[in-house]
This record gives C-alpha cells, sequence and structure tokens, in this order.
C-alpha cells in the first residue's frame, strides 16, 4: 500500500461512484439489492456516494462508464460480473480502462485453493475465471466464498452477489479515506408537499449548508411528507431542525 493509499480520516469531501453491471438488472430479471447496501456503508464512513450507472454486459460500455467515473470521483466501486461464465466480462472491461494484462493470479488461486479443496471443489478452468485479475491489482478478500476482489488505482471491483459484495466491501473498507461523516434528522408532517414547498425553500435559503429534501407519500387515504435535513455538522443541523420544526409549528402545519 502506498502512502496515498493508506487510510486516513480528512475534512475534505471524501465521493464515490457506483457502476452496477449486468443484462440481468437491465432486463429485471434481478432487482438489485446492492444500491443501498453500499450508499448506506458509505455514508456511515464519511464517504458521499454522488453516481450510480447501471450498465449492461458490453466490454465497451463498462469500460467507458468506469473511465468516466474514476476521473470524477474518489472512489469508484463496481458489482457484477466477476463470476465464472463467459458473460462475467468485468475483469477484461477494467483491463481495458486501465489498458494492462488480465491473467489468472497465482494469489488468487492460492486464496481459493484450500477453500474449494476442503469443500470438495475441483478448481476448474471455468471457476478460474474468477481467479482472473487486471495487472497491479491488489486482492479483496472475500471470506465467503474466497474468489477475490480487487482494487485498481481508485477502482473497486466487488461481486453481484449481495453476501459475497458485503463481505468483500468490509475488507475494502480498511483500505479507504474517509471524510466527515454525514447525519441526518427528519421532521414527518400529514400534511401534502405542496403546503410547506415556499416555506421549506425559504429554510434551505437560510442554511444552505445543510442539505434539505421532501419525500412526499399518501398512505391509509392520508398524505404524508417527510422533511429530511442532512448535514457534517451535529450543531448546526439542529438548530436548522428545530428552526425548521418552529416555523411549522407557528404556522400549525406540524
Amino acid at each position: 500500500m502506498t502512502t496515498s493509499d493508506t487510510p486516513e480520516t480528512s475534512d475534505a469531501t471524501v465521493t464515490a461512484g457506483l457502476l452496477v453491471i449486468g443484462d440481468e438488472i437491465l432486463s429485471g430479471r434481478t432487482k438489485d439489492r446492492n444500491i443501498g447496501t453500499i450508499a448506506e456503508h458509505l455514508t456511515g464512513i464519511g464517504i458521499a456516494l454522488s453516481e450510480v450507472r447501471v450498465v449492461g454486459d458490453s466490454e465497451q460500455d463498462i469500460a467507458a462508464a468506469v473511465n468516466a467515473l474514476r476521473s470524477r470521483y474518489t472512489y469508484v466501486f463496481t458489482t457484477g460480473g466477476i463470476g465464472p461464465t463467459h458473460d462475467d466480462i468485468t475483469a477484461d472491461s477494467i483491463g481495458a480502462a486501465f489498458g494492462v494484462a488480465v491473467d489468472v493470479d497465482p494469489r488468487a488461486v492460492a486464496m481459493m485453493e484450500p477453500v474449494y479443496a476442503a469443500r470438495g471443489i475441483p478448481l476448474t478452468p471455468a471457476r478460474l475465471r474468477m481467479a482472473r485479475v487486471p495487472a497491479g491489482a491488489e486482492l479483496i478478500a472475500n471470506r465467503v466464498s474466497a474468489a477475490p476482489g480487487f482494487r485498481i488505482g481508485n477502482v473497486f471491483v466487488l461481486a453481484g452477489v449481495p453476501d459475497i459484495m458485503k463481505s468483500m466491501l468490509d475488507a475494502a473498507t480498511e483500505q479507504l479515506r474517509t471524510g466527515p461523516k454525514m447525519h441526518s434528522v427528519s421532521i414527518v408532517l400529514s400534511k401534502p408537499e405542496g403546503e410547506i414547498a415556499e416555506l421549506f425553500a425559504a429554510h434551505q435559503s437560510a442554511y444552505p449548508d445543510i442539505a434539505m429534501g421532501s419525500y412526499p407519500s399518501f398512505e391509509n387515504g392520508r398524505y404524508r411528507t417527510e422533511l429530511v435535513l442532512r448535514g457534517v455538522d451535529p450543531a448546526r443541523l439542529e438548530d436548522a431542525r428545530s428552526g425548521l420544526a418552529n416555523t411549522l409549528a407557528e404556522r400549525e402545519l406540524l
């Protein structure tokens, strides 16, 4: 690990992009369960997930998306496409994005061999596809099924299977530089958005450093609006929340 790769905490915002890979996601056959997990995990450690893209099983499209995201954000995470079948082309696509060769990595094989041997499963050529890694990449441990993910530059390549992805994400976390943690508070109203829109906009203008969002729903025949405020300074966030609550109460909206 180089000095620049050493995990540290900084006052600067640390950002991330996420690339979800797979025709099955785009077709609706598989319902993604990883975006929410990754978003929650990154938020909890002080990394702002700023963009999510979904691409199909196209080497050209994957490489283009990776290159676009890695130039824009501190980190990029990908999920999917590192299994044993012919359509698992993420490793090759990442290699193309970085302009490096991809081959079976002896370190990955060493991780897999004892686990597969203990289960009586042979390491066939198909399974060894999961040991193919771009040149210069670091491996990411996988405590669930042994076949590792990998990191190259600021790109972390994770599995698509949720339990395996989570294992890799946990293992990768120690390599991440983190920023200030984002805190969140909310106020729930039994009112439609339209009744509080102008008031809420004015409050946002008074607190430009606090992110504010309005999330309406209609439940059991009644309107419901949740106002969510987010910020890195808990005291400032509470000041914004209490000020908004007081204003809403004064106008009999709370």
